[in-house]
């Protein structure tokens, strides 16, 4: 067996451990907006974590290539998992591509719609919380999000670095105490030039043109530094986005002078930073207790 078959083979084994997991169901789940798809899933603490006092509230972006048919549903074991580990968890839903025309493959993303519902739902998040998340403190909130959800996390931090003219820009840094980007969509040129996820991030920016004009309006990697504490998690063996996006943001974090953890798992592909029976996702938790409490 070739290394090339034996690395294909370990990423299915490991995009089928977590895909074969049924769903976890929130213990409520709370609109942000009018569309289907602005939903935010809540799960409270299932146990007591940290050193006391109210829970920090997680809130979750999942991957999926901005594509519609990965929904929150494939990263509720992990939502559950981390209610397990003590925090309250916010799983947020947003618009994502619709399929291809004539029945084709599904296109990455919406413009502007997905950035609209990540901004809507993160301004939304912290009264949603107090509602919905009775004994938790929405004052210590950290972002995690997986893949194309990581780069979603990533750009949410970063919303008051945004061009002048952008829609979503705010007038000051997020209320979060930090963010855990796991294997994200974290520099477009160099996901671009390595074709991550079929060339997924073209894709979302609306093919050559939109590459050049929104890039500036969508890139983490040209949004920095944000001043907020970040850490990227990734596997050394995945595929789907490779380990290089990850460096090369945390490259451009520091030329902008700003020091962006970097936790590098061995033997580690995609998924398992997510699948809660893989050791990778008992580190992803320690990392986001570090920011929390």
């Amino acid at each position: 067996m070739t290394d090339d078959v034996a690395a294909a083979r370990a990423a299915a084994e490991e995009e089928e451990s977590l895909l074969s997991r049924p769903p976890v169901d929130p213990d409520t789940t709370a609109a942000y907006g009018d569309d289907p798809d602005q939903l935010i899933d809540f799960y409270v603490p299932r146990a007591t974590g940290g050193p006391g006092g109210p829970a920090p509230v997680v809130v979750v972006l999942h991957g999926g290539a901005w594509r519609a048919p990965y929904d929150r549903r494939h990263i509720s074991p992990f939502a559950g998992f981390l209610a397990r580990r003590g925090f309250a968890v916010a799983s947020v839903e947003y618009r994502r591509g619709a399929a291809g025309a004539g029945g084709g493959a599904p296109v990455a993303g919406r413009w502007p719609e997905t950035f609209d519902d990540v901004a809507a739902a993160l301004d939304a998040l912290p009264e949603l919380a107090r509602r919905h998340l009775p004994g938790a403190d929405p004052r210590r909130m950290v972002a995690t999000g997986h893949s194309a959800g990581g780069h979603l996390v990533l750009w949410a931090a970063a919303r008051h670095l945004l061009p002048a003219d952008a829609p979503w820009r705010t007038d000051r840094p997020a209320p979060l105490r930090g963010v855990v980007a796991l294997a994200p969509i974290a520099d477009f040129a160099v996901a671009d030039k390595l074709d991550v996820c079929g060339g997924a991030v073209r894709q979302l920016l609306g093919g050559e043109e939109g590459l050049v004009e929104r890039q500036p309006y969508a890139d983490p990697a040209l949004l920095l530094p944000t001043g907020i504490a970040t850490t990227v998690v990734q596997g050394r063996t995945d595929a789907d986005v490779p380990q290089a996006v990850a460096e090369s943001y945390a490259e451009a974090a520091a030329k902008a002078g700003e020091v962006v953890g970097l936790t590098l798992l061995e033997d580690v592909g995609h998924f398992p930073l997510i699948d809660p029976a893989a050791d990778a996702c008992a580190v992803v938790a320690e990392e986001i207790a570090q920011l929390a409490w």
